[in-house]
């Protein structure tokens, strides 16, 4: 009976219904359990993502952070542009004024002439390395920096030092300046050319760069330095690129010396012809090229003031050359082949305190006033005095940087370096040194300042060294040439 019931159609259907029932929700029951696993499990690993990523960006964050800890600060444009600025102011040295000068004296004295400068390549590279470097940019007081402070150039080194130079190394910016030591001096012998001994250029030379020279640099570009408009000192007086330093020093010492030593035997009766102006020109034309690392090198960089400064520095040498022609063909009828290449010297001396800190316009029309200035400097001013500046010293560099450092005190523009318009404090006020009449009389004040320190420390080696060495050469070796009766030797021998 039992049997029969349980076999009956319905039951059957009721039975396999429940079946189904519960293996359905079973299978829910499983469903449900795997997703919430699966959700579980999901959320894990996003979380682990999460934290993955969370730690990386920190490690990376780290990272960046100790990248610019020990990266350095040295940038390797600015550092190969200012090492390169210095090998073209060495050519300025060695070839371009060895041959400007060389060609421009006698043949019996191209070799002497030629000598004055390139013995200074090694002399003053000495004193610079035992103490001038220390005395020029060390730190100590107004006048001069602490001899002792970068003696034997310790402590000048791959690092940069900020206060001069933040992105080359300091040995970069040592070698850089040592270059413009040994340039200056040597324009002195052209004052002095054809009747000095070459005992007594050297005794000279060892004392001008020590009690003139290094103090200078230091007043003007050394840190607390009495002119330096950027580290501290006391009188802001803009020179970019070294019109007092180099060209107004030299420019006045050579018109000391030239005083002191007197005339050359026979000036101005005979006439003392160059010997080769093929070799002077070729020397103006290095010296040309020379001048863009003189000049823009001094920005310490290879960003746009340094493009600035090379751009000022060719458009006054086109000036200067352009005037010094013009004045020379009106004078004297023709316009002399020396007479553009003085010109042109002259424009690039001219510029040199300016360069860095006017516009190309400005830089043009100093180049042109220049070129008249030095123009009638070398014709009618030296013949009014009767000084024998042998090679016109004083009336290219000396005059002429004379002229760009007062024009650069009406013409000076923060557009072109705006470090002038916000970094010299008189005490806690800035000041602005763009152009006017008060930055024209501190530019006067540097250049009566380094006029007289040129003139007597100048005067004064002299007369130690004529008590010592005497100065001039005898009379007959004067005859003979001084290759001959300084050197052994002659520049031609056919």
């Amino acid at each position: 009976m039992v049997e029969r019931d349980f076999l009956k159609p319905g039951l059957t259907a009721r039975l396999a219904f429940g079946l189904y029932r519960a293996l359905m929700s079973q299978i829910h029951r499983v469903r449900v359990l795997a997703a919430v696993i699966f959700m579980l499990f999901g959320w894990g690993l996003s979380t682990q993502t999460c934290v993955a990523e969370t730690a990386t960006l920190e490690q990376r964050v780290s990272q960046l952070e100790a990248a610019a800890k020990s990266a350095s600060p040295i940038n390797s444009g600015d550092n190969a542009w200012v090492l390169v600025s210095a090998a073209l102011v060495l050519m300025m040295t060695a070839p371009g004024l060895i041959l400007f000068y060389g060609g421009l004296v006698r043949s019996k004295n191209v070799l002497a002439t030629m000598m004055h400068s390139m013995v200074l390549m090694a002399v003053v590279s000495a004193l610079w390395m035992v103490f001038g470097y220390s005395m020029a940019f060390g730190e100590g007081n107004s006048f001069f920096g602490s001899p002792s402070q970068f003696f034997l150039l310790n402590g000048v080194g791959n690092a940069p030092n900020a206060d001069y130079a933040a992105t080359i190394p300091h040995s970069t910016f040592m070698l850089f300046q040592l270059m413009f030591a040994i340039i200056t001096p040597a324009l002195i012998s052209g004052a002095i050319a054809e009747r000095i001994k070459f005992s007594s250029y050297l005794l000279f030379t060892v004392l001008w760069v020590t009690f003139v020279y290094f103090p200078l640099c230091h007043m003007v570009w050394g840190k607390g330095g009495l002119f330096n408009w950027a580290l501290g000192g006391k009188i802001p007086v803009l020179d970019f690129a070294g019109g007092t330093v180099v060209h107004v020093s030299s420019g006045v010492s050579a018109l000391v010396a030239a005083t002191v030593l007197g005339k050359r035997t026979g000036y101005p009766r005979e006439p003392m012809v160059p010997h080769n102006v093929v070799l002077s020109l070729i020397g103006t034309g290095l010296l040309w090229v020379g001048w863009f690392g003189f000049n823009a090198g001094s920005a310490l960089n290879a960003g746009g003031l340094a493009s600035s400064a090379f751009a000022a520095t060719h458009f006054s040498a086109v000036g200067a050359a352009l005037s010094w022609a013009a004045m020379e063909w009106l004078l004297k009828g023709k316009p002399s082949v020396l007479g553009i290449a003085s010109g042109m010297v002259a424009g690039l001396a001219t510029i040199t305190p300016a360069s860095g800190f006017v516009t190309i316009p400005v830089a043009f029309c100093i180049g042109l006033c220049s070129g008249a200035a030095c123009y009638l400097a070398v014709t009618k001013l030296k013949n009014v005095f009767g000084y024998d500046d042998s090679l016109d010293v004083f009336g290219v560099h000396g005059v002429g940087s004379t002229i760009g450092l007062l024009l650069l005190g009406f013409s000076a523009n923060p557009s072109v370096n705006s470090a002038i318009a916000t970094t010299f404090k008189n005490g806690e006020t800035v000041v602005s040194l763009a152009g006017g009449l008060a930055q024209f009389k501190n530019q006067l004040i540097g250049v009566l300042f380094t006029a007289a320190l040129g003139a007597i420390g100048t005067f004064v080696i002299l007369k130690i060294v004529s008590a010592t060495t005497g100065l001039r050469v005898s009379a007959e070796d004067e005859h003979s040439g001084l290759d001959l009766t300084q050197h052994g030797e002659s520049a031609y021998n056919d």
